[in-house]
């Protein structure tokens, strides 16, 4: 095998990442130890090298360019496999660190996740923990993830995912709204009252309500004058103050219906759940820090089966 790269040019690699990630060629070089022309000549080189501009050089800023962000990506996930190559050899791995990326769907993050996170941290302390807030799928290489979580079936195929619960569902109003419209009896008579939309960020389309009935679960289409997209805690707020009937997970409004504020509708259709799993790429070296947070979140929320499957197997569950 002929080699790639040379001494200069991994130092120059370097060097374009320390730049990127801290947004100038002066920060980079304080870092560094160097000067900054030399830092720039580094980038130079670099540029030349791939026949593409990897940052906008301005008298008062310096930006990546949508090439430079897409190779600084690439080369950051890079550079972090290396050390963590190393890290491994040396024998330096037997303590997690380093930085974990995490994207995590809105409500699931709130309820779920985040608490859990000081006490991973009190067991791991050199891990640094980064958390992305969305309900939109990741792209794991471009955007840098090290895992998400995810309520529905991952599309490609390439991925893994470790099932971490089935998240009961429940039907809920304030009892403001239900004095005023009526207490709905069967599922029939949601078609009287304000159902509380969430839309899927995918398609843009209402997510279907699931019931239990004789032992199915079912999906029904429901219809009313508000809609949320993007965080299902709106549609939380909105129901709270009586604007509607909303499902939602019980996870989310758990603490509600123990204090009065919202009131459980429906009861009888309950049972229905909804999955969520955490997802990563099944073909690339898992750093120390990725394994032990798998572990440590799959305990701590108790899935009745947290072994690792491709993503294709879980069956898929609409809405």
């Amino acid at each position: 095998m002929s080699r790639q790269f040379d001494d200069v040019m991994l130092g120059s690699i370097e060097l374009f990442c320390l730049c990127a990630e801290l947004q100038g060629f002066t920060a980079a070089a304080a870092a560094a130890g160097l000067t900054p022309p030399a830092v720039s000549r580094s980038v130079s080189r670099l540029e030349e090298r791939l026949g593409v501009k990897l940052f906008t050089r301005t008298t008062r800023q310096v930006r990546l360019t949508d090439s430079g962000r897409a190779y600084f990506q690439q080369c950051r996930q890079a550079l972090n496999q290396l050390v963590e190559a190393e890290r491994e050899v040396t024998g330096r791995q037997a303590v997690p660190s380093g930085t974990l990326r995490i994207s995590l769907p809105t409500s699931y993050g709130h309820c779920r996740v985040l608490p859990l996170l000081a006490q991973f941290h009190a067991r791991h302390p050199d891990v640094k923990v980064e958390v992305q807030l969305s309900n939109h799928n990741v792209d794991f290489a471009a955007d840098g993830f090290d895992l998400a979580v995810r309520g529905r079936e991952p599309p490609d195929s390439g991925l893994v995912a470790r099932r971490l619960e089935d998240a009961p569902l429940v039907v809920v109003a304030a009892p403001a709204y239900l004095k005023r419209r009526g207490v709905p009896k069967s599922i029939d008579d949601l078609a009287g009252h304000d159902c509380i939309q969430f839309l899927l960020p995918r398609t843009g389309l209402p997510v279907p309500w699931l019931f239990r009935l004789g032992g199915e679960e079912v999906e029904i289409a429901t219809r009313g004058s508000f809609t949320c997209s993007e965080d299902i805690l709106g549609g939380v707020t909105l129901a709270r103050h009586g604007a509607g009937v909303l499902q939602t997970y019980r996870f989310i409004v758990e603490d509600d219906l123990q204090r009065g504020v919202l009131k459980e509708v429906l009861p009888k259709f309950a049972g229905a759940s909804r999955p969520f799993s955490l997802i990563y790429p099944g073909n690339r070296h898992m750093p120390l820090r990725v394994r032990v947070f798998i572990d440590f979140l799959v305990d701590r929320l108790k899935a009745p089966s947290s072994a690792g499957r491709p993503a294709a197997a879980i069956p898929p569950r609409r809405g």
